[in-house]
């Protein structure tokens, strides 16, 4: 009986979930209040973070990562059917059933991907794990089983998610920047939904540069930050040479850098635009949101990327290098005026001035 699949399908013919859930594809599009997530944009509204930490690789990578979120037990890790699981037994039983298909590989094969969902500081955790759930069942829950587990231990609050690489399908799970950004509006979606204020809008929207770090190079500069690191990054230190080399005036920015700002003026054209619609308009709420939106243009005059933040560093770096060595430079000026000899007078016409005439020396003696 523990080892019939029949019952893993019969619990999921009674809660609906699996290969039995209902299609979203085939749900009407939803309605889009282009006003409301305007306000949201430009009243700053928390933004939802969706990021893939991992691709886990054969069934002990897979147990180590659910050791990891799980917490060695202490935290409560849910299937997706509901069910609580803190047994290390359940935990490599599962690792072994995701690991399995693709044994025949020899581990080169992705078994499971993890990805991490987190909101704000303040944000209530049990919404939080309630919009994951939700998200997930709308995107991958009727073709992919997963794991999730709630993590409280830093101010915001998140919940890791371990999704099987191989479908009912046998298609893999492998998302890319266009299905984070659907898991991002499905999870704003299933906040709001439960009276938290969120939203999901690329970075360029905001006003905001390209953010173009990946979750091992951010926890390396966290390890900096915090100080249990002195080493830079490559990635840090190749940047900082590039910004260098513009700063002196024998390099460029990089060509994405001014397709952001032509981005970035297109889309302040586009609020402007909506801002002078709005003042047409007879309500007051509308008047109220095109001053907002004129404000939130206000404190965003162009866009700064991350090439733009190392180069405003650099030239700082080579203007005070520059001011030092302008300081050490005029003591020297002034200490070698002080030694210079100062140039003989001429005599005046009509006055004659006693000068020693110099003696020749005596004749020496022969012994």
């Amino acid at each position: 009986m523990f080892g019939d699949p029949n019952l893993k399908y019969a619990k999921q013919i009674v809660s609906g979930t699996g290969q039995f859930a209902p299609h979203h594809a085939s749900a009407p599009p939803r309605s889009i209040d282009v006003r409301a997530v305007l306000a949201r944009v430009v009243r700053k509204s928390p933004e939802v973070v969706v990021k893939v930490t991992g691709r886990k690789k054969g069934a002990s990578h897979v147990a180590a990562h659910l050791d990891y979120i799980g917490r060695k037990g202490e935290i409560v890790i849910e299937t997706r059917d509901g069910e609580e699981i803190t047994n290390k037994a359940d935990i490599a039983r599962i690792a072994e059933e995701w690991g399995d298909s693709a044994s025949w590989r020899k581990g080169t094969s992705v078994s499971a991907v993890s990805m991490v969902f987190s909101m704000t500081k303040g944000t209530d955790p049990e919404a939080v794990k309630q919009a994951v759930r939700e998200a997930a069942d709308r995107m991958v829950g009727d073709n992919h089983d997963y794991l999730m587990a709630l993590h409280t231990d830093t101010d915001r609050p998140h919940v890791h998610l371990t999704v099987q690489a191989e479908g009912l399908d046998r298609k893999r799970f492998d998302p890319r920047r266009e299905d984070l950004f659907k898991f991002r509006e499905a999870f704003a979606e299933a906040l709001r939904s439960r009276g938290v204020e969120a939203e999901a809008t690329p970075r360029y929207t905001r006003g905001q540069g390209k953010a173009g770090v990946s979750m091992a190079l951010t926890q390396m500069r966290a390890k900096i930050l915090s100080g249990a690191s002195r080493q830079p990054t490559d990635a840090d230190m190749k940047q900082a040479r590039e910004a260098m080399m513009i700063a002196l005036g024998k390099g460029e920015q990089p060509a994405f850098v001014s397709k952001a700002k032509e981005r970035w003026e297109d889309t302040r054209q586009r609020y402007e635009a909506a801002a002078e619609w709005l003042d047409r308009s007879d309500n007051r709420a509308d008047h109220a949101l095109a001053g907002d939106v004129r404000a939130f243009l206000k404190e965003r005059p162009t866009i700064e990327t991350v090439p733009d933040r190392a180069l405003r560093e650099a030239t700082r770096r080579v203007k005070a290098a520059q001011e030092r060595q302008d300081g050490q430079e005029r003591p020297q000026e002034r200490s070698q005026q002080r030694q210079a000899p100062t140039p003989p007078e001429r005599p005046q016409e009509g006055h004659t001035r006693d000068v020693p005439t110099p003696q020749r020396p005596g004749p020496t003696r022969r012994r």
